[in-house]
């Protein structure tokens, strides 16, 4: 426990550092003129291979060996699993369709530019509507993120920090979906970045709150049920967000090359850090 308690900082510093990423976005959105889409769904499939190949091949394995002394350990593994999956979805589902960004040009729009203009319908006093109601809805759905990130961090420090790194990468086009509205309603780039930054806030707010709730009750039992509940959050926002995103912005293979190199990178990575302990 005083290990945990000893990591309490640096999982807190891991999580807000994914936070943060959304600020990243808000800066890309109104200082850089040209999108790389190509880029942008590069990155969306890196992300997605991250969080995939860490879910199957080490939360979920973790989770196991912490549950292994109680009986039906695998039973909860998959209740934490598909639990976490459920919460993911509800979280999603509670956030209306019109301001959610991850339901943003599944129709039509391909660019981010398109998506805060189609909603707008070129009112400004909406797109600023929009632009605050899109910032809520990704501090709403960035409260389970800052936690599963934190959560990791708090009992594996090297795994925390590879989860972070690809909740990064996803956020930085959330905080482009809050940045641009905010930006063409009010000609205001600080406002832009601000509330791009504030919606990423969440994620380190999510990690303290639900310390608070269950500093009192961990342990290996526990931490067992957070990490298959962590992989099921993260397997639910690769498959209903970060490909099909990525399918909108890229062509041809691009997606599947990303995913590819993400689930490689992280493959060797965790083979080095396995090694070095």
């Amino acid at each position: 426990m005083a290990e945990i308690h000893g990591n309490v900082l640096l999982a807190l510093l891991i999580s807000l550092f994914a936070g943060l990423a959304t600020g990243i976005g808000g800066f890309a959105a109104v200082f850089v003129k040209k999108e790389n889409k190509s880029f942008l769904s590069l990155g969306l499939g890196f992300s997605a291979g991250v969080m995939i190949y860490v879910s199957f091949m080490e939360l979920l394995i973790h989770a196991g060996q912490m549950l292994g002394s109680h009986s039906g350990h695998g039973y909860f593994r998959i209740l934490g699993f598909f639990g976490g999956i459920l919460a993911a979805a509800l979280i999603d589902r509670a956030i209306p369709e019109g301001v959610n960004p991850h339901e943003c040009g599944q129709d039509g729009p391909h660019s981010i530019n398109e998506c805060a203009e189609t909603h707008s319908h070129g009112v400004e006093r909406k797109l600023a509507r929009m632009g605050v109601f899109t910032a809520m809805a990704i501090a709403v759905h960035n409260f389970p993120e800052g936690f599963a990130t934190f959560a990791a961090g708090l009992k594996e420090p090297t795994l925390g920090i590879s989860i972070a790194v690809a909740i990064a990468i996803h956020n930085i086009p959330e905080g482009m979906s809050v940045a641009i509205p905010i930006y063409f309603a009010t000609g205001s780039k600080s406002k832009a970045f601000t509330y791009s930054l504030l919606s990423g806030l969440a994620e380190p707010l999510g990690a303290l709150i639900g310390y608070s709730l269950l500093r009192p009750f961990l342990n290996d039992f526990v931490f067992g049920i957070m990490f298959a509940a962590v992989a099921g959050i993260m397997v639910y926002i690769s498959f209903d967000e970060l490909l099909p995103a990525a399918r909108r912005y890229g062509k041809g293979h691009i997606v599947i090359i990303g995913l590819t190199l993400g689930m490689l990178v992280m493959a060797i990575s965790l083979d080095v850090l396995g090694h070095a302990h």
